[in-house]
C-alpha cells in the first residue's frame, strides 16, 4: 500500500510542477533549485518519520481497531460504502480542527510556522511540514479513526487524498475563474487555499481545509478571495520590508521550532 501510495503521489507532484511551468499563477521570484531543495529535504525528512513511527501508515491503526471490533460506526452497524465515505468525511474534518489547532496553540505554532514563513508557495510547499507535526498528526488521526472505527480502507483512501489534495492546492497553478469557482464546492482549489498563506493574520486565519471546503463554510472560517487579490497578496508571516532572509535551507527550518526566537 505504501508502495502505491508513493508511486500515486510523485504522479501527481510531476503533474502539478509541470503545470506551474505551462501555466503558472503568480511569478516566485526566489530560485527554485534553493526553494526546491529546502522543501524537499523536510519532506522526505517527515515522510522518513512517518515511515518509521508508523511503517503501514494509519490504516494499520484501522485495522488493529477493526480486529477488535472499536468504534461508533462499528457499534451502529453501518459499514460498506456509505461507513467508507463518512470515514473518509470524518477524517478531513479533524484534519481541519488540527490545522486550526497548529495555529491557535503557541508550542504546536511553533512546529507549523515554518510552513507559512515561506514567501512562495508552489508544489513543493505541500509537504514542507516538520517530522514533529507529521508525528503529532499520526498520532491525531489514528485517536480518531480507533474512536470512530473507520475501516483500514477509508483511512488508506483518506491518506492517498490528503497527500493528493495537499499538493494540489499548494501548487502556483493557474486556472480559469469559472472552473475554479466549479472545483471549489467539491475540493480545496489552490486559488482557495492561497488565501491561507496570506501575510495578512485575518487572512491567515481562514481557509484551514485540505479536501473538502465544506468545513471552513460551515464554522465560518471560509474567505472566498484575498484583499489584495491573488497576484497582489503577500505570502508567509512578515511582510518583505521585515522579512530578514526570503528562503531558508532545510537544516534552519527543522531547526527553526526549538529556538528561542522561533
Amino acid at each position: 500500500m505504501n508502495a502505491s501510495r508513493g508511486i500515486f503521489a510523485i504522479g501527481v507532484f510531476a503533474i502539478m510542477a509541470l503545470w506551474e511551468v505551462l501555466a503558472p499563477r503568480r511569478p516566485i521570484p526566489f530560485p527554485r533549485k534553493v526553494r526546491w531543495a529546502a522543501n524537499l529535504g523536510v519532506g522526505f525528512a517527515s515522510a522518513f518519520t512517518a515511515f518509521v513511527l508508523l511503517p503501514g501508515g494509519v490504516a494499520s491503526i484501522a485495522a488493529w481497531g477493526a480486529s477488535r471490533n472499536l468504534g461508533l460506526l462499528r457499534v451502529g452497524g453501518l459499514g460498506g460504502v456509505p461507513a467508507t465515505l463518512l470515514g473518509i468525511a470524518a477524517l478531513d474534518l479533524a484534519v481541519m480542527l488540527q490545522h486550526m489547532a497548529f495555529h491557535n496553540v503557541g508550542p504546536l505554532w511553533r512546529l507549523h510556522r515554518i510552513h507559512h514563513v515561506e514567501p512562495a508557495l508552489d508544489v513543493t510547499s505541500g509537504i514542507r511540514f516538520h517530522p514533529v507535526e507529521v508525528a503529532l498528526s499520526l498520532a491525531w488521526k489514528g485517536v480518531v479513526v480507533l474512536a470512530l472505527g473507520i475501516s483500514p480502507a477509508a483511512a488508506a483512501s483518506f491518506e492517498v487524498l490528503l497527500n493528493a489534495c495537499s499538493l494540489f492546492n499548494h501548487g502556483n497553478v493557474a486556472m480559469p475563474a469559472r472552473i475554479d469557482r466549479f472545483i471549489r464546492l467539491y475540493l480545496v482549489t489552490p486559488d482557495m487555499h492561497r488565501v491561507h498563506h496570506s501575510v495578512r493574520f485575518e487572512e491567515r486565519n481562514s481557509n484551514f481545509g485540505f479536501c473538502l471546503p465544506w468545513w471552513d463554510r460551515l464554522l465560518g472560517t471560509y474567505r472566498a478571495e484575498p484583499a489584495e487579490g491573488q497576484l497582489g497578496m503577500e505570502l508567509g508571516i512578515l511582510p518583505g520590508r521585515l522579512r530578514e532572509t526570503p528562503v531558508e535551507g532545510m537544516v534552519d527550518l527543522l531547526a527553526a521550532p526549538f529556538r528561542k526566537r522561533a
